[in-house]
């Protein structure tokens, strides 16, 4: 069968599965916390083998795939909200949530407070301390940048908020959670703050997404008419061709 089948075919798949991740990416525009995902491409068949293949050979017959995301780390932009709850990380840092699966670490600092004074995120999860759960007094509290809860002039809790070395490859553990890969262990922050009173918004450019959006689905629709063409040739040698054979 023609290379130029299987490379549509490769292509096609790619494209559909990069759409995906921009459609996701333009879902969470808004979202608080929320980090990009960009797609990583790499090749086919010249990654499944060791075995050296001549340029001739790699122009043919290696086909680009799309070989997961990475997650863009940079800041989002800053939404002051004057609710003393929402807290905003200036840098690197993450908040510490312990979730029913683990611990999983976020830059959403939209958090709530429990009945019994348990400081949680927005999906009920335990935001966590420097000695555990953080549980808050009645009344209202002042975060300082370091993450230090002060009520009244006193101090009842401390924020965990920690960093990862550079040019770790958090993944997403699915809405604005994030965990590091196994045996990377994060670090009290030194470069970070909190702001109190704000939110990090999302770091997709909506402009940038919804353009790429479009130049992905142009491209799977220049992909599509062309395996259209390929189908219909091969339908035109099975049908009158292969017949004369022998």
């Amino acid at each position: 069968m023609d290379s130029g089948y299987y490379a549509l075919s490769t292509g096609l798949i790619a494209r559909t599965q990069a759409l995906d991740t921009i459609a996701n990416n333009l879902a969470n525009s808004s979202t608080a916390g929320y980090l990009a995902q960009r797609n990583v491409f790499r090749s086919l068949l010249s990654a499944s083998s060791a075995a050296a293949a001549s340029p001739l050979n790699s122009a043919i017959n290696d086909y680009g795939i799309l070989g997961g995301t990475t997650l863009d780390l940079s800041d989002g932009v800053l939404q002051k909200t004057g609710n003393d709850l929402d807290l905003a990380i200036l840098g690197p840092g993450f908040f510490q949530v312990k979730t029913a699966g683990g611990m999983v670490y976020t830059r959403n600092g939209s958090f709530q407070v429990t009945d019994s004074g348990e400081l949680i995120t927005a999906q009920g999860d335990s935001v966590m301390g420097d000695t555990g759960p953080i549980t808050l007094p009645p009344g209202p509290v002042t975060i300082s940048a370091d993450g230090t809860i002060s009520s009244n002039g006193a101090v009842t809790g401390k924020l965990n908020l920690l960093e990862f070395p550079q040019g770790t490859a958090m993944t997403s553990a699915g809405g604005t959670y994030y965990t590091p890969p196994p045996k990377v262990v994060g670090a009290a922050a030194t470069g970070s703050k909190v702001q109190q009173g704000a939110l990090e918004g999302s770091n997709v450019n909506p402009i940038a997404a919804t353009v790429e959006l479009i130049e992905a689905e142009r491209s799977n629709e220049m992909m599509q008419k062309a395996l259209s063409m390929f189908n219909a040739e091969m339908d035109k040698t099975a049908t009158q061709d292969l017949p004369k054979v022998g």
